[in-house]
């Protein structure tokens, strides 16, 4: 009996080790620069591309076209799928020098406004520049050496998926990048994934971070990401995360204990050994794989990031949806200070609306970090 005849309702879609048996008419494709279109049988075909002088004794098939050069302002699409499936898979990786200035864009079906947007490298939770590697380990986005972004988001789509990527800086970069998508049918109860990009520098005293607002759809919140870069020496996680659903107006339906505390550690993620050194962690669904100390000279902020991925328990909502966190450290008499700190989030959603609702970038000059 032929495989076909085993095939049931399986659509290949949310996969994990569970499922992995389970056969499905679901169709493997990948674009990258050696196939832009994805297409069956055409991959690997290019006779012009970053890699022409150093294939030119082996010809046609030998890596030719194997990355992009995206110019000084220049909107390039990574991406352009029509029918039914899903995004499984984004891998990147590039050599330019400011990360904040080069921007992911995702839309659905034929909106013209994007349900993701946000710098490349806070996308995949690694925004600040290091001197050593940082490892990122976690079910949804992985940063392996050296430079190597991955990303496990499901992005469903149901006629039509474009990526695209800007380039703000001056000067051209070098992009290498593979998305791996499956064609196949998409269940009505499936959600867009969305993402928004936030950054208060600095935060404006007894103001609260606003993670996520303007939500106005159903749907579930799946994770944050913030990239927080202190301006004082001493601790900065004692604020609450609020999550305000479904009308809540002064007063939000889950209030947290803790910055520290959401992100799923405790006591300042201190080394209860020595009491004088951050532990850095990265697990599945949560971490804190950045905390860069002042090295003497230019390096002067301690800078983190952390991620919280609500995989096992998502925060759903029926209607609304608005997420913020305080920034709250100590001042002198046992009393709390509210900070002025560097801090950029990003919320990662799903809703059913195929765009979100507008929150525009900063402009460049408020995106850069040095």
């Amino acid at each position: 009996m032929s495989a076909s005849n085993h095939i049931g309702s399986f659509n290949g879609l949310g996969m994990n080790p569970g499922n992995l048996s389970r056969l499905s008419n679901a169709q493997t494709r990948s674009i990258s620069a050696e196939n832009f279109t994805g297409e069956p049988g055409k991959g690997g075909m290019a006779t012009e591309g970053t890699g022409k002088i150093p294939a030119r004794e082996l010809g046609q098939g030998w890596k030719i076209s194997p990355s992009i050069v995206v110019q000084p302002d220049e909107t390039f699409t990574l991406a352009d799928i029509n029918g039914s499936g899903a995004v499984q898979h984004i891998w990147m990786t590039f050599n330019g020098r400011q990360q904040r200035f080069y921007i992911l864009r995702v839309y659905y079906e034929n909106e013209t406004r994007p349900a993701i947007e946000c710098p490349v490298c806070d996308f995949f939770a690694m925004a600040w520049p290091q001197k050593t590697y940082s490892p990122l380990n976690s079910l949804m986005v992985t940063y392996n050496p050296r430079c190597a972004f991955n990303c496990y988001w499901e992005m469903p789509f149901r006629k039509k998926c474009r990526i695209t990527v800007t380039n703000l800086d001056s000067e051209p970069f070098v992009l290498y990048y593979q998305i791996d998508y499956t064609l196949t049918v998409v269940p009505d109860d499936c959600a867009y994934f969305c993402c928004s990009f936030r950054r208060f520098n600095p935060l404006k005293y007894k103001d609260v971070v606003t993670v996520a607002d303007g939500i106005r759809s159903a749907g579930h919140y799946v994770g944050t990401y913030l990239a927080w870069g202190v301006n004082n020496c001493g601790w900065w996680g004692e604020g609450e995360v609020k999550f305000y659903m479904d009308g809540d107006a002064d007063w939000p339906t889950i209030c947290g204990t803790g910055t520290e505390d959401y992100f799923c550690g405790s006591y300042n993620f201190e080394d209860p050994a020595r009491h004088d050194r951050y532990l850095t962690f990265t697990g599945p669904y949560t971490g804190l794989h950045q905390a860069l100390a002042p090295d003497g000279l230019y390096q002067s902020q301690t800078r983190f990031g952390m991620y919280r991925w609500h995989i096992a328990d998502p925060v759903r909502f029926a209607k609304s949806l608005k997420v913020t966190i305080q920034a709250l450290g100590w001042r002198s008499g046992g009393r709390y200070l509210p900070l002025q700190d560097d801090i950029a989030s990003v919320a990662y959603w799903y809703q059913t609306e195929p765009a979100r609702m507008p929150s525009p970038l900063p402009p460049r000059d408020r995106l850069e970090v040095i």
